[in-house]
């Protein structure tokens, strides 16, 4: 990719590798970590050819994945688009609408925000992946304020055309997609977005994964470009919610225990009434639950969580819950350090945060979602918020449209 295009922000065509199968609803899936034990076997069951066989095949089995992937394109169970095009994607259900753009990412460029940290970990798993595969099975997502020519595209295709294919998926929500192979549309789209910036809503290791597998290489390629899907949040704003904490190796009891030199502790017999006290909370505020009744920890002593909280940061990045859990609860407060190992994550699901808590002996720490205007502005500095704080949606299915990267 040349130095202008990665002055900004370019989302380009692409032949676009898709089943051919009759039941494409059995075929596709949640991207790859949403995806608990019970979904896989859930999703294998499901159907042979399901996309997670590609991108969960089992760690250190990456070249299983590339075989599956050349065998599912010898057989014409994945088929490549004759001619390079973007994709309008769209999903919709009751009280749900989003549209957008579904292309080829130019990968290091300013335009493209990060705005959560990433763990080495992840990376290192979906480059193994991506290099063994040579391509991109599971778009990105990314949010930018638009309103301007490629914006009205996706709404035009959407509503006037007949989409490519259609499925509605177990959750109730119904998946359309369509190709825009003109040049003129495919120009007048590009234009409108080079001059524009996009927040990476969901996929900080994949577009990591993305940078990396560049680096890997000298020249112009492929690797210039991930597959991305791209909204236009002033036409569908997102849906941000909760990822909540578990800690196996914290007692809950211990837990409260400790909270209690430094926060004001509420206890609950019911977790639901719990988390109503951490919806309607003013400033820091966190449910631990697992074994036992429900506390809420707020008002954290201003002292202790000034002297925590990094000087460098923005006064804005030092407010945010996500930044006080692993800058002054964790580490400070509980002597942990967050990591994949130490701390595991669920999303949305308070209940489900609970049930791994209790199987764990530990302690599920509730969060309340950040807000997309903070998200917003702390990417606008520069700033990343710690890993794991938001949960963008609704996320892209994966399996509708893959990124070979021979078939470029």
């Amino acid at each position: 990719m040349e130095s202008s295009e990665r002055a900004g922000l370019v989302l380009r065509p692409f032949r676009g590798v898709r089943f051919a199968v009759d039941d494409l609803s059995a075929v596709t899936s949640p991207p790859y970590d949403l995806i608990s034990p019970d979904d896989m076997r859930d999703l294998l069951a499901r159907h042979a050819n399901n996309v997670v066989r590609l991108i969960l095949p089992g760690t250190g089995h990456y070249g299983e994945a590339r075989e599956i992937l050349e065998q599912w394109l010898t057989s014409g169970v994945l088929a490549v688009d004759d001619v390079p095009a973007l994709y309008v994607y769209e999903q919709s259900a009751t009280g749900l609408m989003q549209r957008g753009l579904i292309g080829g990412l130019g990968v290091g460029s300013d335009a493209v925000l990060p705005h959560e940290n990433v763990m080495p970990g992840p990376v290192a798993d979906r480059l193994a992946l991506m290099r063994a595969t040579e391509a991109n099975l599971e778009p990105i997502f990314l949010l930018y304020e638009g309103g301007g020519a490629a914006s009205r595209l996706v709404n035009e295709v959407a509503g006037e055309r007949t989409p490519l294919s259609e499925l509605t998926t177990p959750d109730g929500v119904r998946h359309r997609l369509w190709a825009v192979t003109d040049p003129a549309e495919i120009a007048a789209a590009g234009e409108d977005l080079r001059d524009r910036q996009a927040l990476i809503a969901d996929g900080h290791h994949r577009y990591a994964t993305y940078e990396a597998l560049r680096a890997d290489h000298q020249g112009a390629g492929p690797w210039d470009y991930g597959l991305a899907f791209l909204v236009d949040s002033l036409v569908y704003p997102p849906d941000l919610r909760a990822i909540h904490r578990v800690i196996p190796g914290l007692p809950l009891d211990e837990a409260v225990a400790r909270a209690k030199g430094a926060w004001q502790v509420h206890e609950f017999a019911a977790l639901d009434d719990a988390l109503t006290g951490l919806a309607t909370a003013t400033g820091p505020a966190f449910v631990l639950a697992g074994d036992g009744t429900s506390h809420l920890l707020t008002d954290p002593d201003p002292l202790q969580l000034a002297h925590a909280m990094p000087g460098e940061r923005s006064a804005r990045w030092r407010s945010l819950d996500t930044s006080v859990l692993t800058s002054f609860l964790m580490p400070k407060v509980w002597g942990i350090e967050d990591s994949e190992d130490a701390v595991l994550v669920v999303h949305h699901d308070p209940q489900a945060a609970v049930r791994l808590a209790r199987s764990r002996g530990g302690t599920a720490v509730l969060l309340n979602p950040l807000s997309t205007v903070d998200v917003l502005a702390v990417a606008a500095e520069g700033e990343r918020v710690p890993r794991k704080s938001t949960s963008f949606g609704p996320k892209p299915r994966t399996g509708l449209v893959l990124r070979v990267f021979a078939a470029d």
